[in-house]
């Protein structure tokens, strides 16, 4: 008699968590009582107008900003439970989170290959392994023959390429990506959005993308939608 099979659990589960700022009649519920999955391979969309949290949740998923309330899980550790129940979360944002923003925040003095490569440095590898880690992912991602240009000779999709390529430097799990394609044109974002598939896919990540380019919305697996801090219907497929 074969055992039955043991569901998949979310990559990134968020319990009932709540953040707001400020006090009395200045109180703003920046969240209320969110809750979402997001699975290994999935890439899904944070939609809502401006102010409606979306850009709040982003950052307490990714541990930048500890919510007042509720629970989360990052894989197999529970980071938050009406408190941060790890004192080293920059370490944790460093090996296990990818962060991809609407700028691309290069250092304009270094070169992609560089830019790349820093991050792994700072998580205490070698510059040889370095340097070797962030040409395989410059080429992984279609853009190793840029690897010796500094950002100001990229175009604007060559620079959120590489941007993509230091996110994904310490091989995350996790994905957070803050309107990564609003300064791209139509072709230039589809073409970033096809990226993230691909390393939602290829290396089972949990990609979740804030956004409000209707260009990109037929791409994601699950959109949550948000309106004054609280999810407005069940994620969409």
């Amino acid at each position: 008699m074969q055992s039955a099979a043991v569901p998949e659990r979310p990559l990134v589960e968020v319990r009932n968590v709540s953040k707001h700022f400020g006090q009395g009649l200045t109180r703003v519920d920046a969240l209320v009582d969110v809750s979402i999955e997001v699975m290994s391979g999935e890439v899904v969309g944070l939609l809502g107008p401006s102010g409606s949290g979306k850009s709040t949740l982003l950052h307490v998923i990714g541990c930048i900003r500890e919510p007042d309330s509720g629970w989360i899980r990052l894989g197999d550790d529970v980071v938050y439970d009406n408190g941060w129940q790890r004192r080293d979360l920059r370490r944790l944002r460093l090996e296990r989170i990818g962060f991809i923003f609407q700028t691309h925040n290069l250092l304009g003095f270094l070169t992609s290959t560089e830019n790349v490569a820093q991050v792994i440095e700072l998580a205490g590898g070698s510059a040889t392994e370095a340097r070797h880690r962030a040409v395989e992912l410059l080429e992984y991602l279609g853009i190793g023959h840029r690897k010796d240009a500094v950002p100001s000779q990229l175009s604007g999709g060559e620079a959120q390429r590489v941007a993509i390529a230091r996110a994904l430097a310490n091989r995350p799990r996790i994905v957070l990506a803050d309107e990564p394609t609003a300064a791209l044109d139509s072709q230039r974002a589809g073409a970033v959005m096809d990226l993230l598939r691909k390393v939602a896919q290829d290396h089972q990540a949990a990609v979740i993308v804030v956004t409000h380019d209707d260009k990109i919305f037929d791409r994601f697996d699950k959109i949550f939608r948000l309106r004054d801090g609280r999810l407005v219907q069940p994620p969409s497929e």
